[in-house]
C-alpha cells in the first residue's frame, strides 16, 4: 500500500490554581502501519516528565504541572497509509483462536455496554453473513442514523446514551459502534489520533474491528473510508486514550491542532 509523510501536533494551553499531577497521552504510537521519523514535545514553563507505557502500549507522560498557566506542545512527522485497507471477504476470527491480547476488546466497558445492544446489533446485520460487511453495515448505520452534532454528549455519555439521544460526535458514534461489534463477537477497540482533511480539524475517534486475523480501520464519522490517519492510542474506550488525565484542578483554555501533508 502506499504511503504519505504528515506533520502533526497541538498545542495545549492549560490553567491550575495549584501543582496538578497529570497523565499525557499525546505521542504517536509506533507499532501499527505507521513511521515515527521525528518527535518532539516541550512543556512551558520546562518541569520534569516521566515516559512510560500503559497496559495498551501507548506511550504516556507523567508530570505534575506547575501553578498558573502552562502549554503542552506535541509533534511528529509520520509516515502512514494512504489509503485504508479494504477486505469485504474476511470473516470472523474464531473466539478459540483469537490472540490473548485480544480478548479483552470482546467485553463491555465503561462506555461500550456490548451486553445491552445485542437485539439492536442483530436486526442492523440481519441477511448478513460475513464479518466485514457486518462491521461496515454498523458503521454504516451508525453514520446514517446517530446525527454528528456538538453540545448534545458529555465525558459521560456511553454508547446506549448515544443510542437513545440519537446525536453525538466522534468520540459517541466510535462507542456504539464499538458495543454493536462486541455484542456479535468481533473484537474493536477505540483509537484516538489524527486524521488529513478531517474539518473542522481536530483530535479524532474511530474503531478497529479483528477479523481474519488483524485489526480493520473503520469510521463512524466519515461517508467513505480515507486513510492518513496517525494513531496516538489504542483502547477500550475513551477513559483507556484519554489525551490528558488529571488529578486536581485543572482548566483547558485552548487547543490548537494542526495536519499537513509534507511534500
Amino acid at each position: 500500500m502506499t504511503s504519505i509523510k504528515l506533520k502533526v501536533g497541538c498545542q495545549l494551553d492549560y490553567q491550575t490554581t495549584q501543582n496538578t499531577p497529570l497523565i499525557l497521552l499525546l505521542a504517536p504510537r509506533t507499532d501499527c502501519d505507521q513511521s515515527i521519523m521525528q518527535a518532539a514535545f516541550k512543556i512551558e514553563p520546562d518541569v520534569p516528565a516521566v515516559d512510560y507505557v500503559d497496559l495498551y502500549g501507548n506511550s504516556c507522560k507523567r508530570l505534575v504541572s506547575p501553578q498558573g498557566r502552562f502549554s503542552v506542545v506535541s509533534s511528529a512527522i509520520v509516515e502512514t497509509q494512504e489509503f485504508v485497507e479494504v477486505n469485504e471477504q474476511a470473516n470472523f476470527t474464531l473466539i478459540q483462536d483469537l490472540p490473548s491480547t485480544a480478548l479483552i476488546y470482546l467485553l463491555p466497558s465503561r462506555y461500550c455496554e456490548s451486553d445491552k445492544l445485542n437485539n439492536q446489533a442483530f436486526e442492523i446485520i440481519k441477511g448478513i453473513d460475513n464479518a466485514y460487511q457486518m462491521v461496515e453495515a454498523i458503521r454504516q448505520w451508525v453514520r446514517a442514523n446517530i446525527k454528528y452534532e456538538y453540545d448534545h454528549s458529555t465525558s459521560s455519555t456511553s454508547a446506549v446514551d448515544t443510542l437513545q439521544q440519537q446525536r453525538g460526535v466522534c468520540r459517541d458514534l466510535s462507542h456504539l459502534a464499538i458495543a454493536l461489534c462486541r455484542s456479535i463477537n468481533i473484537p474493536a477497540r477505540f483509537v484516538v489520533g489524527y486524521l488529513y482533511l478531517l474539518d473542522p480539524m481536530d483530535l479524532h475517534a474511530w474503531f478497529e474491528a479483528y477479523i481474519d486475523g488483524k485489526w480493520y480501520i473503520f469510521d463512524a464519522t466519515q461517508p467513505i473510508m480515507t486513510g492518513g490517519r496517525v494513531v496516538l492510542a489504542y483502547g477500550r474506550d475513551a477513559a483507556d486514550v484519554a489525551t490528558a488525565t488529571y488529578f486536581g484542578d485543572l482548566v483547558l483554555n485552548n487547543m490548537y491542532v494542526y495536519v499537513e501533508l509534507v511534500p
